[in-house]
């Protein structure tokens, strides 16, 4: 089954969300407002949401109690993405102007930060300390995981096993949580929980690291803004780390490095991805993101056989093989 086709199943619920989306974040304060849906309508996979109602499949499907956990979700994701775009410098998003660069810092700080608390006001409508604890501590290991990469900007002396700890906080925490917190929120055995959790954790991983892969590989069109934004921001992603370990590219690839850092934001990335092409690291890094789908996989081995299940290795398929 295609992913395509898990959408076309659950589309009903998932425009129900959209909806819910929308309404949470209405406000009567016009700039807010406005700048609240700018993301917003600019769309996206909603991929967590979508884990959330996959995973509440194992318990007790109740869509009204699901969204009080799968909105809050995608609003802690949008608000860290209008966040992130300030700290990048960042002008576009899916092929959109950010909120920062439409308005100002300003306004996009305070917009993802009114984003956030929007998410923390709807989930306290759930009766679950836990529900509330897992997220929350979720939230706290995001933001370390952005300090993580704040202080790393062109370190090129960082380990594998440092990317790899920021991207746990920084992206596969919040994509394990929402499986977890479905099977949590539909009432679902502990095991499924512990099980979704796992899945979701190792589905986020290499999520990751597809994405910075992407933005090595991908296209303007794809990729919803110029490909090696990464490098621009000064952000060493795992295949610039494993091309670095080549002592025939090293040095070159460091003097690019060097020129994209004095630039500002400015530089042309063009050929450092094209050094890091002729690497093995987009290679290795794949393969690297491969092993955590294939774990992903096998984590839901002790689940029964049924169409969520499916679903879920299907999913984990097209995050291992994604192309946008």
């Amino acid at each position: 089954m295609k992913l395509i086709d898990i959408y076309a199943r659950l589309r009903s619920d998932i425009q129900y969300i959209e909806k819910e989306l929308e309404r949470s974040i209405d406000t009567e304060h016009a700039v807010l407002n406005e700048a609240s849906l700018h993301l917003l309508k600019a769309g996206g996979k909603r991929i967590r949401p979508v884990f959330v109602l996959l995973a509440g499949e194992l318990g007790r499907y109740d869509l009204e109690r699901l969204q009080r956990v799968a909105v809050p979700l995608e609003l802690i994701h949008m608000a860290s993405l209008v966040h992130d775009d300030v700290i990048d410098n960042a002008n576009t998003r899916r092929g959109q102007l950010t909120v920062k660069s439409k308005w100002d810092n300003r306004v996009a700080m305070y917009t993802g930060d009114y984003i956030y608390a929007k998410a923390l006001t709807i989930v306290t409508q759930l009766d679950n300390p836990q529900i509330h604890r897992i997220l929350s501590k979720a939230m706290l290991d995001m933001c370390i995981g952005e300090m993580e990469q704040i202080r790393d900007f062109f370190n090129t002396s960082q380990t594998v096993r440092n990317y790899l700890l920021r991207i746990r906080r920084k992206t596969a925490l919040l994509i394990a949580v929402s499986c977890q917190l479905g099977a949590i929120a539909s009432e679902a055995s502990e095991e499924s929980a512990r099980i979704m959790y796992k899945f979701g954790y190792n589905a986020g991983m290499a999520f990751q690291i597809r994405d910075d892969i992407l933005d090595l590989l991908g296209t303007e069109k794809q990729l919803g803004k110029p490909p090696g934004s990464d490098m621009r921001q000064g952000n060493i992603t795992l295949p610039v780390l494993l091309a670095l370990e080549n002592p025939d590219l090293a040095p070159a690839l460091l003097e690019e490095i060097r020129h994209i850092r004095e630039a500002e934001g400015q530089a042309d990335t063009y050929k450092v991805i094209q050094l890091i092409r002729r690497s093995d690291g987009v290679e290795r890094a794949d393969k690297l993101a491969t092993q955590f789908i294939n774990k992903a996989i096998a984590a839901l081995d002790a689940l029964p056989e049924s169409k969520t299940k499916k679903n879920f290795v299907d999913i984990a398929h097209f995050i291992g093989k994604r192309l946008h």
